[in-house]
């Protein structure tokens, strides 16, 4: 049975026509239901069940209530959370239990929102099919047989499945969005900083951004909205939109929407062409107009962004030393041995390819030749996508080439592993806002529709989002 909407299930509650404690029961039970998944690492039962009950007698006193009262929901587990353990899908932070939350997850709870489990992942956020888990794929909600995308596999899968109404994951090259659009459900990347990274494990610091996972744009609208905002222990959040995120202009007539011809070239399954395509189609009658767009520096974004990104992720994971938290190697002779082997036996090597990536591109006299003409291909690709929203008011596309693959289809090719995110990760490149939606279906298995906004133009982008979904029912 499919969730209600997350305002409405708040409302209810708010209520007594239902409790919190009924909620969160549902949600248990259907994490047990679909174990077969591998969706969830960790529940945290006791917890949410003490919350729960936290709630139900607030209720009951007549106090006033979160805007998310009672609403279950899964977060990624590379989140810090209390009273579970927060593994990013690793051996090496396998025993990890963190002191403190992620600024996310407490304004969530603030609201009354009511986390219960941690989603699995592609091994510290580095996948793109969930394959790369240390405790084992995830399996696409829709055909067991196949992946649910990544990194954020275990999250899009959880909302598929009706696990949970919502689930948080993070977005670095398309790791929300891909497994929104292989999963079938909603994925929102918003503007880079608007929403706190503070407490949740860090891959590539000027790319990694919070989004939720949803059954319907007005949900992520939702989520967004209570979580969006500056931080003081995040010095890259920005100013969130004074109007409330869920009020979303939804008007079409007269919007000016960029098809990125790039993006529908060599390489793009023929099905998911033609279903984008019927996308568009109903854009167009509905009064947008659609205009053709071409960015030169496009075709050198996923080059761009295996530079940057390892890069990145070399300098974040080279904390985990095996000294201060997490896998520990007690048999290690000496200091050395013991970083050595924490490392080792810790990281997965989708992990150690893209540190020894990034350790090359930094090091002296490769520097100059990989990563500062990656920087400057970056700035020339801001500065495409700025010039190109002076004309047109959103971007359209398909958010992956494909629809999901098989699993262990693509894990001995990296190259090929890598482009699935083609289409997504010039987004993060550019710190632009993005959606994936569900669009018309492709060899029996979703396709997702891919809508880009400008830099804080989140609330238009949810605003679209919302009108083509209307418009596909």
């Amino acid at each position: 049975m499919s969730w209600e909407p997350i305002a409405e299930l708040a409302k209810q509650v708010a209520s007594g026509t239902v409790t919190a404690a009924e909620l969160v029961e549902r949600a248990l039970s259907r994490i047990d239901e679909t174990a077969e998944y591998n969706v969830v690492l960790e529940k945290a039962t006791d917890r949410a069940r003490a919350r729960a009950a936290q709630v139900d007698a607030a209720v009951k006193a007549g106090k006033k209530v979160g805007r998310l009262a009672g609403v279950p929901f899964i977060a990624k587990d590379n989140f810090l959370t209390l009273a579970t353990h927060t593994t990013a899908a690793s051996h090496l932070l396998e025993p990890f239990q963190s002191p403190y939350q992620a600024t996310a997850i407490e304004k969530l709870e603030a609201e009354g929102a009511i986390m219960v489990g941690k989603a699995n992942l592609d091994a510290f956020a580095h996948g793109s099919s969930t394959e790369n888990s240390a405790f084992g794929p995830t399996l696409n909600p829709l055909d067991k047989t196949r992946v649910p995308g990544g990194s954020s596999g275990g999250s899009g899968a959880a909302v598929a499945l009706d696990i949970a109404p919502f689930a948080l994951g993070t977005d670095t090259g398309g790791s929300i969005r891909l497994p929104a659009s292989f999963c079938g459900v909603v994925g929102l990347k918003p503007t880079y900083g608007l929403v706190s990274r503070y407490g949740v494990v860090a891959m590539a610091s000027s790319t990694d951004v919070i989004g939720p996972l949803t059954r319907r744009v007005e949900d992520a609208a939702v989520v967004l909205d209570v979580m969006s905002g500056r931080d003081a222990y995040d010095g890259t959040t920005i100013e969130r939109d004074k109007t409330t995120y869920t009020d979303l202009p939804t008007d079409i007539k007269g919007k000016k929407i960029g098809v990125i011809k790039d993006y529908f070239g060599e390489g793009l399954d023929a099905s998911v062409r033609a279903s984008v395509e019927a996308a568009i189609a109903k854009l167009k009658k509905a009064g947008a107009e659609i205009i053709d767009v071409h960015l030169p520096s496009l075709s050198l974004a996923l080059a761009c962004y295996y530079i940057i990104i390892p890069a990145e992720v070399s300098s974040n994971l080279s904390r985990y030393d095996g000294q201060r938290y997490g896998l520990i190697a007690p048999d290690a002779e000496d200091l050395e041995a013991s970083y050595e082997l924490a490392r080792e036996r810790g990281f997965e090597g989708e992990n150690k390819r893209r540190i020894m990536i990034g350790t090359y591109v930094l090091s002296s006299g490769y520097y100059d030749a990989y990563y500062r003409k990656a920087q400057t291909v970056r700035t020339k690709m801001i500065n495409e996508f700025a010039d190109t929203f002076k004309k047109v008011d959103f971007l359209i596309g398909p958010t992956a080439p494909m629809t999901a693959f098989k699993l262990g289809e693509n894990v001995n090719d990296p190259l090929q592993m890598y482009l699935a995110d083609i289409m997504t990760v010039a987004v993060n490149l550019v710190g632009i806002p993005a959606i994936s939606v569900p669009a018309d279906e492709a060899n029996g298995m979703p396709v997702g529709l891919q809508l880009m906004a400008p830099q804080h133009a989140d609330r238009a982008l949810l605003g679209i989002a919302r009108a083509y979904e209307e418009l596909a029912q």
